[in-house]
């Protein structure tokens, strides 16, 4: 089962994603921050790290940044609300998917979907069955 980490500081939209994304069989461990994250990306083994870019005491960016050292087989994928900020995600993670609030519940699920299968085929020329 792909290991999701989510670092989403406003509640409801943590609860939302963590929802969504369970409802699609991933098992999904939620925090609120940034810093909150770290401690699971040091001791757990995670597939994607999914990220707010604008939160308290550690950004997204930042926090990407943090995961490439400490879990560099971890995959990324932004959200956000903000285009300006976009940019600047693409600059400093450009291996780093990004999704731009708002969207679709099932834009999230199939942006995550369609990011692990682009790493099957790139393993091995075909997607595991």
């Amino acid at each position: 089962m792909i290991r999701i980490l989510l670092a989403e500081d406003d509640d409801a939209m943590r609860a939302y994603l963590s929802r969504a994304l369970e409802n699609a069989g991933y098992d999904v461990t939620a925090v609120d921050r940034g810093t909150a994250a770290l401690p699971y990306l040091e001791t757990q083994t995670f597939d994607l790290l999914l990220s707010d870019i604008i939160m308290p005491e550690m950004d997204g960016i930042e926090l990407a940044q943090r995961s490439a050292d400490i879990s560099p087989g971890t995959k990324v994928m932004f959200i956000t609300g903000f285009a300006a900020v976009t940019l600047k995600a693409n600059r400093a993670a450009p291996q780093a998917r990004v999704l731009s609030k708002p969207f679709h519940l099932k834009d999230l699920v199939l942006e995550v979907e369609r990011l692990f299968a682009d790493s099957e085929l790139a393993d091995n020329g075909h997607p595991h069955t």
